[in-house]
This record gives structure tokens, C-alpha cells and sequence, in this order.
């Protein structure tokens, strides 16, 4: 039950994440940690709370989920409470990848079925093999494509990370839903980059869970034996120890291996490389991106998803399926001098804060509407 604003009350938000937040940490930790913290501090009530947990509904004015991607986690809940939600929804397309790159039977069985089914059957897999947890069965039956539809439906509005990100996803679910674009960011106050520590002209880094849609193994054979150093920063994912493997066998002598870092360890490296690239096969942001960039990287994005939006004519862009493509973007940017344009674009535009302060705007807007509609539910049944 939603609690009015008038006297007014701090707001208790439930932010609801994917079982394997921390276990696996990706960009969407970080967005779900920074947006906590921020809310804490301008004084609205916010807990991280997992899927697989067990949630008290009626302690929270809202409940906000994170990744659509993952419907099955998000099924379960607004099937249990008629309480408000909202959806960041992080909103990937694996098709590409699954298509092109997957390997085995694995990938053959994906190359067989449209893009939801893969979805769904890579949902179902991770269940059965204890890689994630998710409550209910609703899923089962319902299927990834209609399941993503009703979410889609119930939301109070939806909040993608850019307009690209929006028109995917009304295109490819035939809805239009209320939304609110929140761009992700960076810290500020964290990422600073000091101009007299000069960089290393061939030091370039890659700072990505290592798995598949990154795309490591195919940058690792662009780079092999050149002049430059190539640093993998990041964790391999649970599902891809193989893959991870045969990153390490291709590896040559100048690529080395970093386990997943902070984002307090990561400022050195930032700091120390010329170049950060992102050569994925999807992105709908690149955070790590975001971050070399506000460090004095300069950054090479995939060609592929939403990111363009954020970096424009600012970046470099590769394509994910040519190592070629990658060493020709690196060779161009290395060849250019360093310009802050790109820097200060972020910083002015892409912080931490400002997307905090639009997402408390769509808690807000939200809230009144429910307000508003009730109010006048109720004034036309007592005076009639």
C-alpha cells in the first residue's frame, strides 16, 4: 500500500536485483549500489533486495526492478502483491551473439530457436544447473517473449538507460509503455583524473566481465604480438570457464589477466592506459567506457546497441566480429592526440547524481499519479 505524501514521509523504495548481484558483479551492481546509495542520502528509504529473497511488499511505497532481461525474476513478485513497480530495464539483445559466435551444441541448439526461445531456454538452464535462483513456476508456462509483455504492461513506467534503448524495446515487444530515459554515470568524486601523470602510449585495457558477448578472445587476436599491452580486467563469468580458457591458451605474451577489481583498484589502471576499449558484441552503455573516459582514456565502443548515443562522434567504434577492425580503431586512436571533449561531456552529463535525482522524479511522478487517481475514486463514490 502506498503511503501518501501529504504530511509528508520518506519514501521506502525496494530495489529488486537478479539473484547473482554480487556473485557475479557486473554494470547493473554498480547502477543498483550508486542509485542505493545516493537515495540513502537525500533521505529516501532504499534497500537492495535479491530475487530470490523473501520480500515484505508492504514496507515499500514502490518496488523497482532491474533487467527485463530476466523476466522470470520479476514474474514472480508483481504476481504476489498489487503493490506499484517499476523496471530499469537494462535491456540486452543476445541474438547476435548467440547466432555468430556460440559454439557446440550449446550453440547450435540457440541458432535453432528464435531469439526468445533462446532466452528462455538459457533462463531454464541457469535454474537447473544452481546458476540462479529465481521463486515461482509462472515463468515456466508463460515463456520469455508474453512474460516481458506483462511486465511491460503493469509497469508504472519503464526506465531504459537511453532513447535507443526505449525504441528496441517498444519495437520489438509492440508496446509503448510510460517511460523515463535515465542515462547510467560515474562518480565524480571517484574518477579524477590528473593530467601530469602521463600515460603509457601502448597500454591498452579492457575492463569487462570475461565472457562471450564481451568479446575478449577476438581483441586477444587482434592485439597478439603487437607493440601494444593488452589488460583483461574482470572476473570470467561462472557459465564461462571454457571460454575463459581458451582466452587464456590464445593469449600471447603482451595480453595480461587482471581478476575483478573495485572501482577504487581500478583508478590506477585507468590512470596509467591511453586507451580503453569495449568491443562487445551488445552494450547498452559501456559503463567501464564511461569511466576510462572521464580518467583521459580514450575509448573504442562496439558498434553494436545503444552506447552510440552516449559517445556520438566521440569515441572510436569497432566491429566485434573483425580483429581487424579492432586494431585499425586502436591504431587510429593512438594516433590521435588527446582531446578532453569527451571528458567533459560526461562529466557535465553522465554522473551518478543527476540519474538519481531523475529517478527519485519518476518515484514522484509515480506516487502522485497513484494519488491523484485515487482521490478521485474516492471523491466521486461519496459524492454521488
Amino acid at each position: 500500500m502506498i503511503r501518501y505524501l501529504y504530511p509528508p514521509m520518506p519514501l521506502r523504495i525496494a530495489l529488486i536485483a537478479r539473484s547473482t548481484l554480487y556473485r557475479v558483479p557486473g554494470g547493473d551492481t554498480i547502477q543498483i549500489q550508486q542509485t542505493a546509495r545516493l537515495l540513502n542520502a537525500s533521505g529516501i528509504k532504499a534497500d537492495i533486495c535479491l530475487t530470490h529473497e523473501k520480500i515484505t511488499y508492504n514496507r515499500y511505497d514502490l518496488l523497482h526492478f532491474f533487467n527485463i532481461t530476466r523476466p522470470a525474476d520479476i514474474l514472480y513478485h508483481i504476481n504476489k502483491t498489487p503493490q506499484r513497480f517499476i523496471v530499469s530495464t537494462i535491456h540486452i539483445d543476445y541474438r547476435e551473439y548467440d547466432s555468430i559466435y556460440r559454439k557446440g551444441l550449446s550453440g547450435f541448439i540457440l541458432r535453432m530457436l528464435p531469439a526468445h526461445g533462446s532466452e528462455y531456454i538459457k533462463t531454464l538452464l541457469r535454474r537447473l544447473k544452481g546458476q540462479d535462483q529465481w521463486k515461482g513456476w509462472q515463468f515456466v508456462w508463460k515463456g520469455q517473449y508474453k512474460t516481458i509483455q506483462e511486465i511491460l504492461r503493469r509497469a508504472a513506467i519503464v526506465l531504459p538507460n537511453s532513447y535507443s534503448e526505449y525504441t528496441r524495446l517498444a519495437k520489438t515487444y509492440h508496446l509503448q509503455p510510460a517511460y523515463k530515459v535515465i542515462p547510467n554515470g560515474i562518480d565524480p568524486q571517484l574518477f579524477q583524473y590528473n593530467p601530469q601523470i602521463a600515460k603509457d602510449p601502448n597500454l591498452v585495457i579492457c575492463v569487462a566481465r570475461i565472457e562471450g558477448i564481451k568479446n575478449q578472445l577476438t581483441l586477444i587476436q587482434a592485439l597478439n604480438n603487437t607493440k601494444y599491452k593488452l589488460l583483461l580486467i574482470g572476473s570470467p563469468s561462472p557459465n564461462q570457464q571454457e571460454y575463459y580458457m581458451r582466452c587464456r591458451k590464445a593469449a600471447a605474451s603482451n595480453i595480461r589477466f587482471i581478476n575483478n577489481l573495485s572501482q577504487q583498484e581500478l583508478l590506477q589502471f585507468y590512470q596509467q592506459a591511453s586507451i580503453h576499449i569495449l568491443p562487445s558484441w551488445f552494450e547498452t552503455t559501456g559503463l567501464s567506457s564511461l569511466e576510462a573516459a572521464a580518467m583521459g582514456c580514450k575509448v573504442i565502443i562496439t558498434d553494436k546497441g545503444d552506447a552510440k548515443e552516449y559517445f556520438r562522434s566521440l569515441a572510436g567504434y569497432c566491429n566485434p566480429q573483425s580483429p581487424e577492425s579492432m586494431y585499425a580503431a586502436i591504431e587510429a586512436a593512438a594516433a590521435q592526440p588527446y582531446d578532453n571533449t569527451l571528458r567533459n561531456k560526461i562529466l557535465s552529463n553522465y554522473i551518478w547524481q543527476e540519474a538519481t535525482d531523475a529517478t527519485v522524479d519518476a518515484y514522484k511522478e509515480v506516487i502522485q499519479s497513484y494519488e491523484a487517481t485515487h482521490r478521485h475514486s474516492w471523491h466521486k463514490r461519496y459524492t454521488q
